[in-house]
């Protein structure tokens, strides 16, 4: 008998709407042809361009159906054009972030020999880590209620132990899932600024007793600007990278620049009872309704969802998806014969896509 899992399916904005389309047409491929699952999908209105035409960027249905689901899929979200009264631009994903407790931001950052890359790797050197950014404090803590005046404007920054428990938790146990696929050697690093911030002293030392329950598992520690450093230099010496909200932020997007870009950059925001899964890229209004948009972060952002669902539910079936999905991506993108533009090829969305269903592995 099949299991029926419930997707909350955020469209998005601009090219969000585009890139989901055929998103759930794989997914649905996926399901028809598994005789253990099926994939249920619920629209949940919210955005920019909803808030444009309603006033309200993401209506309080829309989040009961994400908390009533299994599983949350979003598009790109937001327009440039389109902001609250206050110059903030409107983010319903980092609302759903800080209301379900969404403290692990999972950004992979993979490339295989052979793909290309803005590094040249040596010899038979592959990059394949995680970062994983605190997704609901630190420095994003007082977004939309800073203070501002006319002197001076201040944010706070906020570290928590319960939430850094709960996330240094996370890092760990994701290392040794990855060191028993072997994916990695079972290490964590720590990415702070202990050196000048008390609140980051307190975050590693959080990290360090943590670390202490994991004798099997390696840990370390490295300042935020040497990590910078270093996932240009020999990125190919990470494992797990774990770090507050905004160095996150920030390392996230160097990690995408090192798989050639945000088109290839798929994310996770993950919490005890609830994910979302959702591209790293903007809404790029620029190129909305051209069809040439790239589907590849939102496809493997679906992947992840995938195989997040299979390991939380023992349902390694759906697992086996997730990674065929994300198999047949990396397929696509080494082949270099269906690219779109913004990876140096023609190809549009539609064709981009029945590439990676072609490219699907038995």
């Amino acid at each position: 008998m099949k299991k029926t899992y419930d997707i909350a399916v955020f469209h998005g904005d601009g090219i969000g709407p585009e890139i989901m389309a055929p998103t759930l047409e794989i997914l649905r491929h996926l399901s028809r042809g598994n005789p253990t699952y099926d994939l249920a999908f619920t629209d949940a209105p919210a955005g920019a361009g909803h808030y444009a035409k309603t006033g309200e960027s993401f209506p309080t249905g829309s989040l009961e159906i994400a908390r009533k689901a299994d599983a949350i899929l979003l598009s790109a979200m937001g327009l440039p054009d389109v902001r609250y009264p206050d110059g903030t631009e409107i983010s319903p994903q980092i609302d759903l972030r800080k209301q379900l407790g969404l403290f692990a931001g999972v950004r992979p950052v993979k490339v295989s020999s052979g793909q290309m890359t803005p590094l040249a790797l040596p010899p038979g050197k592959e990059i394949d880590f995680v970062l994983i950014r605190e997704s609901t404090e630190g420095l994003f803590f007082t977004q939309g209620t800073g203070e501002v005046t006319e002197e001076e404007a201040r944010e706070t920054l906020v570290i928590t132990r319960e939430v850094s428990e709960k996330l240094f938790c996370f890092a760990f146990d994701l290392a040794n899932n990855r060191k028993a696929s072997g994916r990695g050697p079972g290490r964590v690093t720590c990415v702070d600024k202990a050196n000048v911030f008390r609140a980051f002293a307190f975050f590693r030392s959080i990290f360090d007793a943590e670390a202490a329950r994991h004798p099997d598992l390696q840990a370390d520690h490295a300042y935020v600007d040497a990590t910078a450093l270093w996932m240009v230099q020999k990125p190919w010496e990470f494992d797990v990278l774990v770090t507050e909200n905004m160095f996150g932020d920030i390392l996230s997007d160097l990690g995408a620049g090192l798989m050639g870009g945000l088109g290839l950059a798929p994310s996770a925001d993950i919490g005890l009872n609830h994910a979302v899964f959702q591209p790293c890229h903007g809404s790029a209004p620029d190129i909305a309704g051209q069809g040439v948009a790239n589907p590849f972060a939102m496809f493997l952002s679906a992947a992840m969802m995938l195989e997040w669902l299979g390991l939380t539910h023992d349902h390694p079936e759906l697992s086996s998806d997730g990674a065929r999905l994300r198999e047949a991506v990396e397929k696509v993108v080494a082949n270099g014969q269906n690219l779109t533009r913004d990876l140096g090829g023609k190809a549009g969305t539609q064709e981009a896509a029945s590439a990676v269903l072609e490219a699907l592995p038995a």
